[in-house]
């Protein structure tokens, strides 16, 4: 009898989310996503390669940006070896509101990819989906380089990057939920989770609309999340939730479907988007959060390649 995760592929492509080289060696799934936490969290983790990084990105610049890009470019090029497809590599956060920037940080980590021996073809960019890193998305795609763009929170995030041709989204399924549970909500039914509604919605105008953008549903806390997003183009899952699916014979049965929608909500301006996120509390603050918990595991990373 074939495994939970097993059925689960046939309804949408498994990717990865950790720099954990020998879990990703070992799931074996289509791609793999990083982020500043997971490579802090890969340091931390230690061993041979790790290391070999390390003294890598303390000889590559003074500039402790520039270190950690090297970094970054490392990792990513070690789990090429260990997926079919694509690794999302992430931009600087610290860069998250400024276009120009957010270009010339893409270029030169696809530069460093390429002289570590990876392949700069397969590098999804992650830029998380201000305004202004959304410009930078869509300049990016216009030179051939393809984005995923992270912390998405609300439709219109959503809708800005489909417009924008943009390869990839990333709607995190579990902060939607943390944050409403903190209100005070109590999900007792998994296909009533926030989460999982908001990224239903996601797909469900992203396809009703014919754009060409993937969705992969992310940040996920339970199987039961997972699950209740079969059917979506991609799914990003941690180690420990590929594990408890692989170890699970229940079959996956698909939830997320494109429907016809005899009115799309329009794609907004940018005062429109600006007010979108100021109207929504959990996507405003959610996407806050999210930049300032990267940029400070950024700076965790900075001190380890200091030293």
């Amino acid at each position: 009898m074939s495994s939970t995760l097993e059925s689960l592929r046939q309804l949408s492509t498994i990717v990865a989310d950790t720099g954990d080289m020998a879990s990703v060696a070992r799931l074996r799934p289509v791609d793999a996503t990083t982020n500043p936490s997971l490579l802090l969290k890969a340091v931390q983790a230690g061993g041979p390669q790790v290391e070999d990084w390390l003294q890598a990105a303390r000889a590559s610049a003074a500039d402790p940006a520039q270190r950690r890009w090297e970094l970054g470019a490392r990792c990513a090029s070690a789990l090429q070896q260990h997926v079919e497809r694509w690794v999302s590599l992430e931009a600087d956060a610290t860069l998250s509101y400024d276009t120009g920037a957010t270009i010339r940080c893409a270029e030169t980590l696809l530069e460093r990819v390429a002289a570590a021996g990876g392949d700069p073809g397969r590098i999804l960019i992650k830029i998380a989906a201000t305004w202004e890193g959304i410009r930078a998305a869509r300049v990016l795609e216009s030179r051939g380089i393809r984005c995923n763009l992270t912390l998405i929170f609300a439709l219109e995030q959503a809708q800005l990057c489909a417009d924008g041709g943009i390869t990839l989204i990333s709607p995190f399924v579990g902060r939607i939920t943390d944050w409403h549970k903190a209100q005070g909500l109590v999900v007792e039914d998994v296909q009533q989770d926030p989460g999982v509604v908001s990224v239903r919605g996601i797909y469900q105008w992203v396809k009703a609309g014919g754009y060409s953008t993937l969705v992969m549903g992310a940040s996920f806390r339970n199987t039961g999340q997972i699950l209740a997003l079969a059917g979506c183009d991609l799914l990003t899952i941690a180690p420990d939730l590929l594990e408890e699916l692989q170890a699970s014979s229940s079959p996956a049965e698909r939830r997320v479907q494109a429907e016809a929608q005899t009115e799309l909500a329009a794609v907004p301006t940018e005062a429109g988007f600006r007010m979108a996120l100021a109207d929504n509390a959990m996507a405003g603050e959610k996407l806050l959060e999210g930049i300032r918990r990267f940029a400070a595991d950024q700076r965790s990373l900075e001190s380890r390649l200091a030293s």
